[in-house]
């Protein structure tokens, strides 16, 4: 096998395994305490996978292992650094950022959902984003007020 060949072969492997990074949102980094928190295990867990993926021996094989936690880590520090801790709002006379609001819609469903940072936000779980159209029409409304949302309303039930 000529050097050549060997180089060539590195060179398609390493344009290969060099992903783009992840998208970083244009919104403020706002999260809970609990959100910074999974924010730095998540940032630990890439440099982690990182470091052993580095000692895989084959060179090609190191490289594809490492793409993704490399990636990963870039994304988590940058959020780590920029994050912006909202301590859990004081009141609960009007929706805010970590308040967890309780509104009907106007089919008659409940629901249920605690406003909190972009990466932490699981809807399935019980947690949107902040900047979502949802949250953004609750933040700031008071119990008994009603929003529109895509030509529904929806209800302010509780806050807490």
């Amino acid at each position: 096998m000529s050097v050549a060949f060997t180089k060539e072969d590195s060179a398609e492997t390493a344009s290969e395994t060099l992903l783009p990074d992840r998208p970083i949102s244009p919104h403020p980094n706002l999260v809970t305490e609990a959100g910074l928190k999974a924010l730095e295990l998540q940032l630990h867990q890439a440099r982690e996978a990182y470091e052993t993926a580095q000692k895989i021996e084959d060179v090609n094989e190191r490289r594809r292992q490492a793409a993704i936690p490399l990636r990963d880590a870039r994304y988590f520090a940058a959020r780590v650094r920029t994050a912006q801790v909202i301590p859990n709002p004081t009141s609960t006379d009007t929706v805010a950022f970590g308040s967890t609001v309780t509104f009907r819609r106007d089919d008659g469903r409940v629901q249920k959902y605690r406003i909190v940072g972009e990466d932490e936000a699981d809807p399935k779980a019980g947690s949107i984003s902040f900047v979502s159209p949802v949250a953004g029409l609750l933040m700031g409304k008071a119990v008994g007020d009603e929003v529109g949302a895509s030509g529904h309303e929806l209800e302010i039930i509780s806050i807490s």
